[in-house]
């Protein structure tokens, strides 16, 4: 499952720090602190029809994640919706498309860790994509991989940060026994998450999902969780041991970049009868739904 070139982003124009630049002259400074230590905090947006999905709800995670780790300047949410807009419509794009919206600490005066050597920031980087949703709908195969997820004292998976090392090693294993991606788990031995989305299995018609303990809090995952209470279907947020997904009914994955999509392997053994699910492929229609109905409109001011 790799992705491929898109000829349509050839000639795309990013966002620096509100200067929009063809992608092949961007960059950033060598002391910025995304290039130093990974010191930033990103959103995945999906534009859809001219609107972005769950746009507030992105926004506000973004802004938390940069108040936990004690960023000194952050944008505000207008100036961060009109620098969307104006990127969007330079590149008048309406749909089909990925953003991917980072905030840094800023550039530092020498290289170092210290946030205090970050005297000006932060750095605002805006990469519009277009790109489908990246995960078959003909199901995927994941292998769990001997890389754990932090515990809550460790780091705070709350935190939507860029130091995606965790996630790249998994990748990379997952990539060498043939995997589409990598199922991760805690410290303690329960199912977290795969490398890049939210993992939920269905058993006898329940729905249930790993807490976020040592996962992000996904919007998207949410968005599944809603639609079950809206549509009377049982669903947990409970510690999941790894045995459980095995022997499941179904097994699907949520995220902004592959929205919903059906699992069929897990470390080789087949999840259900090898066919996406009936929940699975409801619960799709169902958000496809829910992404008409929770979008908004992204304008300049």
């Amino acid at each position: 499952m790799l992705q491929t070139f898109d000829d349509r982003n050839r000639d795309i124009l990013l966002n620096i720090n509100g200067e929009l630049v063809h992608r092949d002259k961007a960059g950033v400074s060598p002391f910025d602190s995304s290039v130093q230590g990974g010191d930033a905090v990103w959103e995945g947006l999906r534009l859809y029809q001219g609107r972005i999905f769950k746009l507030t709800e992105h926004l506000d995670r973004l802004h938390r994640s940069a108040v936990r780790i004690g960023f000194d300047s952050i944008p505000s949410m207008t100036q961060l919706r009109s620098e969307l807009a104006r990127t969007l419509e330079a590149n008048s794009m309406t749909d089909g498309v990925h953003v991917r919206l980072t905030i840094t600490r800023g550039v530092k005066i020498t290289s170092g860790m210290d946030p205090r050597l970050n005297q000006s920031g932060p750095t605002l980087i805006i990469v519009p994509e277009y790109k489908s949703p990246v995960y078959s709908k003909k199901g995927l195969s994941l292998a769990t991989s001997s890389i754990r997820r932090h515990s809550p004292d460790c780091l705070d998976a709350k935190i939507h940060h860029n130091n995606l090392l965790q996630s790249i090693m998994a990748k990379i294993e997952a990539n060498a026994v043939g995997a589409d991606d990598a199922l991760m788990l805690d410290v303690r031995g329960f199912v977290a998450e795969t490398n890049a989305t939210h993992l939920f299995l269905v058993k006898d018609g329940g729905l249930h999902t790993s807490t976020t303990d040592s996962c992000p809090e996904g919007i998207t995952r949410q968005v599944v969780l809603d639609i079950c209470a809206e549509q009377g279907i049982a669903a947990s947020e409970r510690d999941i041991r790894l045995e459980e997904f095995h022997q499941a009914d179904e097994v699907f994955c949520t995220g902004t970049m592959g929205e919903l999509a059906g699992v069929t392997s897990i470390d080789g053994t087949t999840i259900g009868d090898g066919s996406i699910g009936p929940m699975t492929m409801r619960l799709s229609e169902l958000f496809q739904e829910q992404v008409i109905a929770d979008s908004e409109p992204v304008t300049a001011h």
